[in-house]
């Protein structure tokens, strides 16, 4: 499931990125977005996503949050 369908409020873990650009990538793993960390939906909204990684929140785009994949 991507990240924008998942449920707000619960807990997830990353299962991978699908992304084809090196330097997204590289950004998100600065945030602590990667494989294998938890992250947290906060709220949905019309355009974007606002998460939890580790102790800070981030407010991401809907096609981001699309290329995200939690279990």
């Amino acid at each position: 499931m991507t990240l924008r369908e998942a449920v707000e409020f619960k807990e997830y873990i990353i299962e991978k990125i699908e992304t084809q650009d090196t330097e997204l990538d590289s950004f998100l793993f600065t945030l602590g977005c990667y494989e294998g960390e938890p992250i947290t939906i906060i709220k949905h909204l019309k355009a974007s996503s606002t998460v939890a990684i580790k102790d800070a929140r981030y407010n991401i785009d809907k096609n981001l949050a699309m290329s995200i994949i939690v279990k």
